[in-house]
């Protein structure tokens, strides 16, 4: 059940996780299986000792549940406005194309001519297969579907019936979504996670209290106790390391609120596999301003203001950025 930012397990599914302790198989890559079916065909005798996802870390569904930070999953944006930093230069583009290039990313929630759309079979596709993501992650939690690998997923949504089991179809339509080759959308950003079938170890991750959210240890735990500490209390960690599975489903989210249009989707979000939330970037807000933390809104605030006067910062996505995406002042660039 989820609601109001806080998602739970029913009893029956707590209970029958606290006394099964579940772990999970070191499975195949789906490029090593013939077809999504044999897949689906993995048992439980093949499950081994390497679990993904911490099962302590759900809810019990009698106590008071996980209060979950908005996620980024962004709606219709804002009309860009300048900000006067040092930002990085275009340099892959001839002269007469920045004109145009810097009016899509500015305007990135408008349509424009040679954007890409989702083919007809799957625009018939989209929903179903954002349904089961989303049957998914309220089943295992917000928290920890920030973790959970492609075939993690798998298992749980073929075991259980309150997921289900995706159909062929599905899982060869976001195969395609993955290994696509974002630049014929206009996304011209390295493809940092080239495996649809990444795993993200738990003992290199560490959750942040009352985000949410989860941050690699090293560099990017470093850095955000370090700006929390300069900044100020009201700074929040709004999203952290996000694996392909979640990826997946807010780039999906954004194409279906795109109504098809890859291309402006990916004006706003990092298709799967080209995030750099899967190897250490991470976002923050200022406490109380919900989802305006992912608008200019965020570029407006005094903590922001702080941030920037850092040394030690510097934004991914600026405002003349050579990536095709809009500006995030909210984005931290680590890598």
């Amino acid at each position: 059940m989820a609601g109001g930012g806080i998602s739970f397990l029913s009893s029956r599914l707590w209970d029958q996780y606290k006394n099964n302790r579940l772990s999970f198989p070191d499975l195949p890559d789906l490029a090593e299986l013939s077809t999504f079916k044999t897949a689906a065909d993995i048992t439980p005798s093949e499950i081994a000792s390497m679990p993904s996802v911490n099962i302590d870390d759900i809810p019990d569904p009698n106590g008071p549940g996980i209060v979950v930070a908005p996620e980024n999953d962004l709606e219709d944006g804002f009309k860009h406005t300048e900000r006067v930093v040092d930002v990085d230069t275009i340099d892959e583009l001839q002269e007469d194309e920045v004109n145009f290039y810097l009016e899509k990313i500015r305007n990135f929630d408008g349509d424009f001519p040679g954007d890409v759309y989702l083919s007809e079979i799957n625009q018939l596709l989209l929903q179903p297969t954002i349904d089961r993501l989303e049957r998914v992650q309220r089943f295992i939690g917000h928290g920890n579907f920030n973790l959970i690998a492609f075939d993690e997923m798998l298992y749980f949504a073929r075991n259980y019936e309150e997921i289900g089991e995706f159909d062929p179809a599905e899982l060869a339509f976001m195969e395609e979504i993955f290994f696509n080759d974002a630049t014929e959308y206009g996304f011209f950003g390295e493809k940092v996670n080239p495996q649809l079938t990444h795993r993200i170890n738990q003992n290199e991750v560490e959750k942040i209290g009352g985000s949410g959210h989860y941050l690699l240890k090293g560099d990017s735990l470093n850095q955000y106790q370090l700006i929390h500490k300069d900044v100020g209390e009201k700074l929040l960690l709004t999203s952290g390391i996000r694996n392909v599975v979640k990826q997946m489903h807010l780039f999906l989210s954004k194409t279906r609120q795109s109504n098809g249009n890859l291309s402006k989707a990916s004006r706003s979000l990092a298709p799967p596999g080209y995030s750099f939330h899967g190897i250490g970037d991470f976002d923050v807000g200022k406490i109380g301003l919900g989802e305006a933390n992912f608008t200019i809104d965020f570029s407006n605030t005094e903590e922001f203001k702080r941030l920037i006067t850092l040394g030690y910062v510097d934004i991914r996505y600026t405002d003349t950025n050579r990536y095709g995406v809009r500006y995030e002042p909210w984005h931290i660039k680590i890598i």
